[in-house]
């Protein structure tokens, strides 16, 4: 399967305008922005946990990450509330569910083959001081990406440059960028060489970004 597989082209998807379709595990149900691959995929995708679900053990062969949406995320290494950011490397394993379900933004093998750093942060207390309406956290960063997450006061504009692509999720809040609008859950990819402006609105915004990565995207090695 590929979506919106080509990475030299800018891509928005407000991802509730997507109907959730059933993932192989009852009462796991996911929204796909971005997929190269079967069920072992490159893939950017929003996952929704009913109460009482979980997925049977795992190894993430390729890495995967992922920010805590809506409730509380669970596995054997502990609970995991909204605001969170974790990142479980190559050979890592768990038995992921939610006792009273969760929503969380997931990329899969989109990792350095060779990182084996696992850790989890909570997003807002890693924001520096505001400067000039953003306030920024550094969440990751390796050679081949950048990973922050950002709170953006209504009317400020966050502003980024970066040669090697843009992605961002609107956790939460709203702003424009060109003459797009986004909103809560709206999923942005610029290409590499693009720059991204994006003014907040009335709500300010919260966003989450990964910049430097495109040039790394392929295909699992399976």
């Amino acid at each position: 399967m590929e979506l919106n597989a080509d990475f030299s082209e800018r891509v928005v998807v407000h991802s509730d305008e997507l109907e959730w379709q059933a993932s192989p595990m009852k009462g796991v149900d996911r929204r796909m922005l971005d997929r190269i691959g079967g069920e072992v995929a490159r893939a950017t995708t929003i996952v929704r946990y009913a109460p009482g679900s979980k997925f049977s053990a795992h190894t993430h062969t390729g890495g995967e990450e992922f920010i805590v949406l809506d409730g509380v995320f669970q596995d054997e290494h502990g609970d995991f509330p909204e605001g969170t950011y974790v990142r479980n490397p190559p050979t890592s394993a768990h038995t992921p569910g939610s006792e009273d379900g969760c929503t969380i933004f997931v990329k899969l093998w989109q990792f350095d083959m060779d990182d084996r750093k696992q850790f989890r942060k909570n997003m807002a207390d890693e924001l520096s001081e505001t400067n000039d309406g953003v306030a920024t956290a550094l969440l990751h960063q390796d050679k081949r990406e950048t990973v922050t997450f950002h709170r953006v006061d209504p009317g400020a504009t966050l502003a980024v440059e970066d040669t090697g692509g843009i992605e961002l999720l609107v956790i939460s809040g709203s702003g424009t960028s060109g003459r797009e609008t986004l909103r809560k859950g709206s999923w942005l990819r610029l290409p590499a060489g693009d720059s991204l402006t994006l003014d907040a609105g009335d709500d300010g915004a919260k966003v989450w970004m990964k910049t430097g990565h495109l040039p790394y995207a392929k295909a699992p090695e399976v």
